[in-house]
This record gives structure tokens, sequence and C-alpha cells, in this order.
């Protein structure tokens, strides 16, 4: 226990670094943030134009897209908030940058993940919030799951990252695989589950699982199911162990040394 104290206060010490790095330049932090923001909602826009004609679409309706939206942006907002060098794993394993964490007695992998934060990812943790206030979803129940969905979502997020950029091993750079993987995984959560029927439904269930990071949290927040929390939390416990066996079976492949760098 007190070992485990020591590397939760080690994380959080982590966090606070990263945060107190990225608001040494503020107007940098506040534009790219603010950016984000903005991109998120010119994104929405495309629904709000569509639910002005019509009610519903297999069962979501103007309230049901607020909320997916919320889940969705904030499960990735605090997913690379934490955890900024998840998108970077791929490059971090080509050229040869794992020595440092390897040479001190942390876990190899948490600490390379959350020694960055990106930045814009604040601009997706506020445009959440704001989107789940317009859902009228405000009693205590719906925002202690609404909270417990997007942790959910940010664990299943930055595991379909480490597991993608752990491909790195064996491929050499990975970089545009992850990245089209977790493009592809965040654009399929961001519409209705019904729009999807047969052997897509299933591979949004299994090998992209959007499913999990869009229509079962918000289904969760909806019905109050504990079947359904049952199920989200079981799915994102089973990524995040296939993540770290992943990463740390091509850890035994690793060869430092394959960059010399000089910080000067």
């Amino acid at each position: 226990m007190r070992r485990l104290g020591n590397e939760l206060g080690f994380l959080v010490s982590l966090v606070k670094m990263n945060l107190a790095s990225a608001m040494e330049y503020r107007a940098s932090f506040v534009s790219q943030a603010l950016g984000m923001l903005i991109n998120n909602g010119i994104y929405f826009v495309f629904w709000l134009i569509y639910f002005d004609r019509f009610q519903e679409i297999r069962g979501y309706r103007i309230g049901e897209i607020y909320l997916l939206f919320a889940l969705v942006a904030g499960g990735f907002g605090l997913a690379f908030a934490l955890c900024g060098n998840a998108r970077r794993l791929p490059y971090l394993i080509a050229q040869g940058r794992l020595d440092y964490y390897l040479a001190l007695p942390r876990p190899v992998l948490l600490h390379v993940l959350m020694t960055r934060c990106d930045v814009s990812t604040i601009g997706d943790l506020s445009f959440a919030l704001i989107a789940y206030l317009f859902t009228g979803r405000l009693s205590l129940p719906e925002m202690t799951l609404f909270a417990l969905s997007t942790l959910l979502i940010a664990v299943i997020l930055v595991s379909f990252s480490t597991l993608f950029g752990s491909l790195a091993f064996w491929m050499g750079n990975a970089q545009q695989v992850s990245n089209q993987a977790t493009n592809a995984l965040i654009t399929f959560a961001l519409y209705p589950a019904g729009l999807f029927r047969g052997w897509t439904k299933f591979l949004l269930l299994t090998l992209i699982p959007a499913a999990f990071v869009g229509a079962v949290p918000v289904e969760l927040v909806s019905t109050r199911n504990p079947y359904t929390l049952l199920q989200l939390a079981l799915f994102a416990l089973a990524a995040a162990t296939v993540a770290m066996l992943a990463f740390h079976t091509g850890l035994r492949r690793y060869e430092s040394g394959s960059a010399i760098n000089v910080n000067i």
C-alpha cells in the first residue's frame, strides 16, 4: 500500500508539472484550448441543422446527441490531457527514446504516457462540460454516471492508442497507423449507434470499439442500467490489460541507443 501511494503521488506530481509547463506560455495555452473548443462546436453544427428539420434519428434526439458529444469529447480530453504521450508512443519507440524511462525505478508505461499533456484537449474538456449542461441531465445519479463513463472512456482511448502504438516494436514507424486507428475510433463513436447494422455493428464492438466510447456510455447515462455499467467497466479493464501486455511484450524487442540526442 505504501508503494502504491508513492506511485500515485509520483503520477500526481507529473500531472502538476505538465499543467505548470503548459501554463508557462499562457497565450499558446489559451489559443490551443479555444481553437479546439471552436472546432468541436463547428462539427456539432451539422447535427443542429439536421435536428432542426428532423426530430429523431434511430432513437436519438438532440438531447442524446448532446450527451454523445459530451461523453466522447470529455473522454478524449481527459485521456490525452493526462496521457499526452499515448499518441506519440510510436515515435518514441521508433526513435529509441524510451531509454530515459527504462533507467528510472518507475512503472515504464505509465511514466511514458503521463510525461506529456496535450494542451488542446483542455478545449475538449470545456466543450464536454458545456454540451452536458444542454442535456438537462443534472441529477446527482446522472452526473455521477457521466463522470464515471468519461473516466472509463478515457481508459479505453488511452489503451487503444497504446495498443496500436506498441506496433512500433514490430513495424518500426507505426505513427500513421496509430493515428488513423484513433481517428477512426473517434469518428465512428460520434454517430448514433442505430445507424450501423450487421457486421459493421460487430466491428464497432470489437476491432474498432467505437460503441464502447459512444453508444454504450450514452445508454448507461440514459437508462442507469447497472449491467451496462458492468459491461463498460469490464471492457475498459480488458482493453487496459491487452494494451499493457502488448507494450511489455514489445518492450523485450526494444533496442536502445538507436538515437543519440544532445540537449543544449
